[in-house]
């Protein structure tokens, strides 16, 4: 029996290295805002996850500090992680933010140093921000956006992202964050002609204010847009933690928006 077990053993340990789990969230407000049991408990949703992408960290004082406090909490958890948090975003009239990439570093590694686009951020209101990982000796460039908001017509700054494949023609891109948008929007048409296709779809994302008949979510805002060729799918998924607790009230202290995630190994 013994013989048997550990090939399997070491197969599944080979397999669970091999794979990615990359998880993103729109957290509100990030920043001092969330008390210590509140951040504790998003340490505990994300920490099966290699990387997070985060959208919507306080600009001000209290967002770059919230984000080491939560790799602090991770660093807790018997794995070692990193994080990187951009600078506010620039050309924003609307809401200037910050983003954030936090990491295991037993799985992944960071290449170079993560940037705030340049050649877009006046048409693009909270420019995207990017960063490039190198898993298994292969790399992947994460493109974390938090568009503009859908009565602003956030399909206005999207419909530039069909140029960055062709201005990072090295780089593995994927798109992923809080697009205000539904993935079947026509806005997305020239990134699936380029052989993109997204992580969920008909896939709700953001928290009503109060639950009616047990539905619960308002609309598909989040997602993840990779190129099918660079990557073998294994999973995807949301994580619905507002069951956790007894209202929408009380998870909307947390976030509106749900993490979403996707598992995939690079071709």
């Amino acid at each position: 029996m013994k013989s048997i077990l550990s090939p399997l053993l070491l197969l599944f340990t080979f397999l669970s290295f091999a794979q990615t789990k990359v998880l993103s969230w729109n957290i509100e407000n990030f920043g001092k805002s969330k008390s210590d049991n509140e951040l504790q408990y998003i340490a505990k949703k994300v920490e099966a996850y290699d990387i997070i992408a985060i959208q919507e960290v306080v600009a001000g004082y209290g967002g770059a500090q919230t984000v080491a406090k939560l790799a602090a909490l991770l660093n807790q958890k018997g794995f070692k992680w990193e994080y990187s948090t951009s600078n506010p975003t620039t050309s924003s009239s609307y809401k200037t933010e910050r983003y954030a990439f936090v990491w295991k570093t037993g799985k992944i590694k960071l290449k170079n140093k993560p940037w705030l686009e340049q050649k877009f951020n006046l048409e693009i209101d909270r420019e995207p921000y990017y960063a490039t990982f190198e898993i298994n000796k292969k790399t992947v460039t994460l493109v974390n956006f938090h568009a503009i908001t859908q009565k602003k017509q956030p399909e206005t700054e999207i419909k530039y992202f069909k140029f960055l494949p062709n201005q990072y023609p090295d780089l593995n891109l994927v798109f992923l964050g809080d697009f205000n948008c539904p993935e079947k929007h026509t806005v997305f048409n020239p990134l699936k002609k380029m052989g993109y296709v997204s992580a969920l779809k008909n896939q709700k994302t953001t928290l009503k204010q109060k639950c009616k008949n047990n539905i619960c979510l308002a609309s598909e805002f989040d997602n993840i847009f990779y190129r099918a060729s660079n990557f073998k799918a294994v999973n995807s998924g949301v994580i619905t933690f507002y069951e956790d607790f007894n209202s929408l009230q009380e998870a909307r202290k947390v976030s509106d928006h749900i993490p979403i995630w996707f598992e995939f190994s690079l071709n």
